[in-house]
């Protein structure tokens, strides 16, 4: 029994520390392989968001918001970090608290730029037409 819940909780370990990256300044082809001669699998915006599941020297294996896996070059992935909505509707607040002044709802597959490390339960994140505030994390894939 012990020894079950010890390797149920190593299991989750690596989701806790995930990395994410996003797609750099412009959009990018996925592939089923690490080569552009395999199957092209499909084309990802710029600034969005994927889990990184393996690097290699020049590719890197990610997952996307919803559960697809593919690899991308790593000269198309950018420094900038950014968030997407996973929930209908994300409240954005002035301070990291439930009870701060409303900023701006954001609507699900909207992307936000993170703006500071998450914490509790929080993070910093701006809108592309410049509002800034804190939502919660548990309302974003990408952090």
């Amino acid at each position: 029994m012990r020894a079950a819940a010890l390797l149920a909780g190593l299991l989750a370990l690596p989701a806790l520390g995930a990395e994410f990256r996003c797609i750099g300044d412009h959009a990018a082809v996925l592939y089923d392989a690490p080569s552009v001669r395999s199957d092209p699998l499909f084309v990802a915006s710029r600034g969005y968001p994927f889990e990184v599941l393996v690097r290699l020297d020049q590719w890197t294996k990610v997952r996307d918001a919803g559960g697809e896996v593919a690899w991308v070059e790593n000269r198309l992935l950018g420094e900038g970090r950014n968030a997407m909505v996973s929930v209908p509707v994300a409240d954005v607040r002035a301070a990291p608290d439930p009870a701060a002044p409303l900023v701006f709802e954001a609507y699900k597959q909207v992307l936000l730029e993170v703006l500071e490390p998450p914490a509790n339960g929080w993070v910093k994140v701006r809108h592309r037409d410049g509002q800034e505030g804190y939502a919660r994390v548990a309302h974003l894939w990408g952090v």
